[in-house]
């Protein structure tokens, strides 16, 4: 379990680290652009390009492979997002703080941190930023060219085009990915682990989506509950996990009788249900028989051994059922009266059943 869960946390910083790569490289490449146009605007030495091209083209390069290198990825991540920031306060300094494209800079690098790690993050990168940006400022003397050359406005437009939309994307991509695994969570806290039939919960929600369905439609359904009788010799006998093979043995019997709009379920323990859509009282006697005998003519060697048997209770829903409580309680009655009969049989709630309204 736990190699499984560091292979998890592997893959979601392996993701992570693709992503931060992907938009350092476009946001390299777009950034460059905006750069290039101030710097040849204002006549800059030949190692500001030498800069320029190292910060635009190699250093998405070696912050990936730094971060392959590194014992913790996503730390390593963040890190360079760090000198990201850095580097684009330098940036602005660099262009004399040109309005335009300082601005377009400015919020760009804040943007993709946003999408990183929320304003948190920002908090966190912002000093490195101003820092880098004073201290460049500084060395070059504080120069100041505020106004921005058309040249240099339109050097923006791929930056303020292209990159908030290629975040937007990855944005929503990842929202989607969250989505689908919010709903594999949701589908498998209603499944049982063992059998991969509906757990309670899962089978209490179909159960009252029927009642809410009979109440509106009138249309026939049966409750069936199922009992495996000796269960607890099996475990005593032959241990838990021949236990779990008739388990498991009962669910695949109650799937191969159920048909597609029914529900199987393993209720709880050594009980397992069906709800029988559509069906009335005498469709559920024939199904619940053929769930008895398939068992007994399909049960591992461990059941026959300890004489492991079905004893099922069938209740059909009427006016007289306002609760799934209560339609559980008549099923559950059945199945007792079929465990106190002998077992390895089905009983039904005929008395109530007979008394339903007309």
């Amino acid at each position: 379990m736990q190699s499984s869960d560091q292979s998890g946390v592997r893959e979601r910083e392996g993701r992570f680290v693709a992503r931060v790569h992907h938009m350092r490289t476009l946001g390299g490449a777009l950034s460059a652009l905006l750069v290039a146009a101030v710097l040849a605007g204002n006549d800059a030495p030949a190692w500001t390009w030498a800069l320029w091209a190292f910060n635009g083209f190699a250093w998405p390069l070696l912050a990936r492979w730094l971060t392959h290198r590194a014992h913790e990825p996503k730390l390593a991540a963040q890190r360079h997002l760090v000198i990201d920031s850095a580097a684009a306060g330098a940036w602005i300094a660099l262009m004399q703080f040109n309005l335009v494209p300082s601005a377009v800079l400015l919020v760009m690098a804040t943007m993709d941190k946003i999408a990183v790690g929320g304003w948190r993050f920002v908090a966190r990168t912002t000093p490195a930023l101003l820092v880098a940006c004073v201290l460049v400022s500084a060395a070059l003397g504080f120069p100041v060219g505020l106004e921005s050359s058309m040249t240099g406005i339109l050097a923006t437009l791929p930056f303020l085009i292209v990159y908030p939309l290629v975040l937007a994307t990855i944005t929503y991509e990842l929202g989607r990915h969250v989505s689908a695994k919010n709903r594999q969570l949701r589908r498998l806290n209603r499944i049982d682990a063992l059998t991969g039939l509906r757990n309670r919960r899962g089978w209490n929600e179909a159960l009252a989506a029927e009642l809410a369905r009979h109440a509106r439609t009138r249309r026939p359904a049966v409750l069936m509950l199922v009992d495996v009788d000796n269960l607890k010799e099996v475990n005593d006998n032959h241990g838990h996990i021949a236990g779990d093979e008739v388990l498991r043995n009962v669910a695949r019997v109650l799937e191969i009788c159920a048909r597609d709009i029914d529900t199987p379920a393993r209720y709880g323990g050594d009980e397992f249900g069906v709800l029988l859509a559509e069906t009335g009282l005498q469709g559920a006697l024939r199904v619940a028989e053929r769930v008895r005998t398939t068992f007994l003519a399909e049960r591992p060697e461990e059941a026959v051994l300890q004489n492991c048997t079905l004893s099922i209770g069938l209740a059909e829903v009427d006016l007289a059922v306002v609760t799934a409580d209560e339609w559980l309680q008549r099923a559950d009655g059945a199945m007792y009266r079929a465990k106190a009969a002998g077992r390895n049989r089905v009983e039904s709630d005929m008395t109530l059943a007979c008394q339903r309204p007309r």
